[in-house]
């Protein structure tokens, strides 16, 4: 079993540490973890963690250790949220295969799903490419949709490397440039798009992206 595990900390050094000495005390395996400083003298610190058999002995360890502002677990982001889709590219593009993924990710979630939509107009090769290779680093990603009307040379070079690396499946709008030769499948109406991109990942859907690849449609 998952759980979430939320700390606020004073920004000193070694905290960190000594959270995952605790956790690996517990036989706690960390699977994801993400801190920022929130305020000038705190931390907000998350973790996502597997094989706590004692949750409320972890829970007190951690707040008994000094530095500790507030602690609490709940449900891993993984749970609330769910896959999620990125649509990356021109703004009216964007806005279009968001609409269709929006609406159609609200019918699979009313059944249990959870899938969330995330979108990144950005314009320019460099930055579009960029936005690629960063998606690899990003937690929960089901699908990249790229939406746009030309997309190739870096762009292009961006996604193999990502299909390279991961088993993220890729859409692409029926564009110009290389980028709809190395998609997965390319789909000429973005709205489309949208709703095919959460047809992909959803549990609850019979569609079968396998069995279309390489097409446009």
């Amino acid at each position: 079993m998952e759980i979430g595990l939320t700390v606020v900390a004073h920004n000193k050094i070694g905290i960190l540490h000594k959270i995952t000495g605790i956790i690996s005390k517990f036989g706690g395996n960390i699977l994801y973890t993400q801190q920022f400083i929130r305020e000038e003298d705190s931390g907000l610190i998350y973790m996502e963690i597997e094989n706590i058999p004692d949750e409320k002995s972890l829970l007190e360890s951690i707040r008994n250790m000094e530095c500790i502002k507030e602690v609490e677990i709940h449900s891993t982001l993984k749970k609330i949220f769910g896959k999620r889709i990125i649509i990356i590219g021109g703004g009216v593009q964007v806005s279009q295969v968001a609409l269709g993924a929006i609406i159609e990710a609200d019918r699979h979630n009313i059944r249990g799903e959870r899938i969330s939509i995330d979108t990144m107009p950005v314009v320019g090769e460099d930055n579009i490419a960029g936005a690629v290779l960063s998606v690899e680093k990003l937690p929960r990603v089901g699908l990249l949709v790229l939406a746009g009307s030309l997309m190739g040379g870096k762009i292009t070079k961006a996604v193999k490397k990502l299909k390279e690396k991961t088993d993220i499946y890729i859409i692409s709008l029926n564009m110009f440039g290389s980028v709809p030769k190395v998609a997965d499948l390319v789909v000429t109406d973005p709205v489309q798009a949208g709703v095919i991109a959460v047809m992909t990942v959803a549990d609850t859907a019979k569609f079968d992206i396998n069995k279309v690849k390489g097409k446009i449609i």
